[in-house]
């Protein structure tokens, strides 16, 4: 599926089924709490905190996905289309990492 395609679906969910958009500050504050629980997750299932017994089903996929829908309504009610930003994005860092991560001792 396309980041397009993302967008897209996001947009008719909201429409059919969320009333509106909520308020980008909002979204803002919702996609922390999001990125709020992966980085629990991964603090204590991949970290060296221990994980609670309340946290062992907690499903990082669900979570990961939680994040790009808010980040995707974030897009769309900024006019913002994740596909170009995307695809620029990522010649642009290719242009500046081109040789650094190559070049990096600390990562042999």
């Amino acid at each position: 599926m396309s980041l397009i395609e993302i967008q897209n679906q996001v947009d008719n969910w909201i429409k059919e089924y969320g009333v509106r958009y909520f308020n980008e500050l909002t979204n803002m504050a919702q996609l922390t709490e999001e990125v709020g629980e992966v980085a629990r997750i991964i603090a204590r299932r991949y970290g060296e905190q221990s994980e609670k017994e309340s946290d062992k089903n907690k499903d990082l996929g669900g979570e990961l996905a939680d994040v790009i829908f808010v980040l995707t309504c974030l897009a769309n009610q900024t006019g913002i289309n994740l596909e170009e930003a995307f695809q620029k994005r990522l010649e642009e860092k290719t242009q500046r990492d081109r040789e650094r991560h190559i070049n990096n001792e600390k990562l042999r």
